[in-house]
């Protein structure tokens, strides 16, 4: 397949802070990857780069074979980008938001109601169009804003956060709309901090601290997790986190929700084991079950691992 989005080196300082280190990145066009992590991991300056807003200290990067740097004028024309906070002007209606960014667009007349039209039924805006943005709920502000990006119709869409503070079914909407544009061959780039939406994508990348962790299929990396997962549930949550991390055999454990996540090679010996040394400790054992992994225990695992390898550099 046609590579869309193409990175080496990419590599991003903030004074002492290395945002983004030695990105290297390859988006098939026509795809959808994502870019995962917590606040502060790298994502935002990552896209910025990409658009070509904000230029590298090192490495180089393409999006559409256009040089992010050198060509940064020119790829604006293919490329949509909608940051965390998309300034939708409050005072203005749906449709003249969209009329506002048409003309920022230099989108044609003769074509633009047309394109408009359109976009407002892709979007389920179309009976909206009167209303102020400022009278729009969160969901529909950022469909809004979505629209306000395809208003050029781009080739590369690249969205930061689109979702966040969005309720659960606009959310969902919202997703429902880029995999429209996906079938329309738009190539979309889009950074989340949400689990459950960087399961949809084609392919993505775990990132924190500027670096990414891992970079594949999401099932490929739920398929690639080799060790025992188990759910516990217990009386006291902290105390048995505490405890279950000085065991020998539990390689790791941490908090999910009201339930613990611990990491073992041998899951009945480590079920036995965990009964008798929690009830020596005065803690009780409602439930322990074996449960499949998800992309947040993939992401959490990796966060850790990379924090231990780091720590054993520094202590070499």
């Amino acid at each position: 397949m046609e590579e869309a989005i193409r990175s080496s080196m990419l590599t991003k300082r903030f004074g002492s802070v290395t945002a983004v280190n030695g990105l290297d990145l390859l988006v098939k066009k026509g795809t959808i990857f994502g870019l995962v992590g917590p606040d502060g991991a790298g994502k935002t300056t990552t896209i910025r780069m990409l658009c070509g807003i904000l230029l590298p200290d090192e490495g180089e990067a393409f999006v559409g074979g256009y040089n992010t740097v050198a060509q940064g004028e020119r790829l604006k024309e293919y490329i949509g980008y909608m940051p965390q906070r998309f300034s939708l002007y409050g005072d203005l209606t749906v449709m003249e938001n969209l009329e506002f960014y048409a003309e920022i667009y230099q989108v044609p007349r003769q074509v633009r109601r047309e394109k408009i039209k359109k976009l407002l039924a892709f979007s389920n805006l179309t009976a909206h169009v009167g209303k102020l943005a400022d009278q729009l709920s969160g969901g529909m502000k950022q469909k809004l804003a979505l629209s306000c990006n395809l208003i050029h119709t781009p080739a590369y869409l690249f969205l930061d956060e689109p979702t966040t503070g969005v309720d659960p079914v606009a959310r969902r909407e919202f997703w429902k709309i880029l995999f429209g544009l996906k079938n329309q061959g738009t190539t979309i780039f889009v950074s989340t901090p949400y689990m459950d939406e960087a399961e949809r994508c084609d392919e993505v990348g775990l990132m924190y601290n500027g670096n990414i962790m891992r970079l594949d299929k999401p099932e490929n990396m739920i398929m690639g997790f080799e060790r025992e997962l188990l759910s516990v549930s217990v009386d006291n949550i902290f105390k048995a986190r505490d405890y279950a991390g000085e065991l020998p055999y539990v390689e790791d454990v941490y908090i999910y929700g009201e339930e613990l996540h611990i990491i073992a090679d041998d899951f009945k010996y480590a079920r036995d084991r965990l009964v008798l040394d929690f009830k020596d400790k005065k803690i009780t054992t409602f439930d322990i079950k074996k449960i499949s992994p998800s992309l947040e225990d993939v992401f959490i695992t990796s966060v850790r691992e990379m924090k231990k390898g780091i720590g054993g550099k520094q202590g070499d």
